[in-house]
């Protein structure tokens, strides 16, 4: 059960966000293993480097291994395009350009497509930052209170994502819809956040599993904190009805009238 004493995130002032309190209040309606990360973009990278506690790479990383920093340690951490492998990682947050070279995307054919075309199809329909604006990027724990977060990223299993997801939708209904451009399933996730300012959900990829260290059984929703605050506020809404973490399974043979009942109302 939810702790009703826990501090609700009524906030929706990106300024002020109380990451302290939505990260309470995710862990106690989902129950996450995970934590909830606040990922902040900036112009300078002395604003970066300003940052409470921030580390700064002594190695050449993946984007997705920053983000692990983060959400499997603790870290908060902060880059430029220099401490990414390459255009690849740096390019989907916008620190790197989009340029023929990345478009074409040579490096993948014969290795993750069949051919140059799909290749080039493929970095076609990524959705990224545009480049130009920003130098620097730093994520921390959510709950740090560090940053000012632009996104929050909410690593979570498929049960309990489906119930952030129902939070989201529990007032002023929108459809979510997604795609999956496949590897590099970040621009689905943080890229597309960034870049639209939607709720945007991920099956993490090979290299955010490999370098990232994703379990097998979380997926990724990024979305900005005044849409976690909302979020937050469905899920206690949902949960006052019965409707919450975990998901209790209902016998496959018995009759299911009496749990539609009480689910679904008479």
């Amino acid at each position: 059960m939810p702790d009703d004493n826990a501090k609700s995130p009524t906030t929706l002032d990106a300024s002020a966000v109380d990451g302290a309190a939505l990260t309470q209040q995710l862990f106690a309606l989902l129950r996450l293993k995970t934590t909830p990360i606040a990922l902040q973009m900036f112009e300078r990278v002395e604003d970066m480097e300003a940052v409470p506690k921030i580390r700064r790479p002594k190695a050449i990383h993946t984007t997705d291994q920053i983000i692990g920093q983060a959400a499997r340690l603790g870290f908060t951490v902060g880059i430029t395009a220099a401490d990414l492998v390459g255009a690849q990682c740096a390019a989907v947050v916008g620190l790197a350009p989009q340029d023929e070279t990345w478009q074409a995307g040579k490096p993948f054919a014969g290795v993750w497509f069949a051919t140059e075309a799909d290749a080039a199809a493929h970095q076609k329909a990524m959705t990224c930052v545009p480049h130009g604006r920003y130098q620097a990027m730093a994520v921390s724990p959510l709950a740090s209170g560090r940053l000012q977060p632009d996104i929050c990223l909410v690593y979570a299993n498929p049960a309990q994502m489906i119930l952030l997801i129902n939070g989201l939708q529990w007032s002023g209904y929108k459809k979510l819809e997604w795609g999956a451009v496949g590897e590099s399933a970040c621009a689905d996730s943080w890229g597309r956040a960034l870049a639209t300012g939607e709720p945007s959900l991920a099956l993490p990829c090979f290299p955010e599993r490999r370098y990232g260290g994703v379990p097998d059984d979380e997926l990724l929703m990024a979305l900005k904190p005044q849409q976690l605050a909302k979020a937050l506020q469905g899920l206690q809404a949902l949960s006052r009805n019965g409707l919450r973490y975990p998901i209790p399974p209902y016998e496959v043979q018995m009759d299911v009238r009496a749990g539609m009942s009480a689910s679904y109302g008479q």
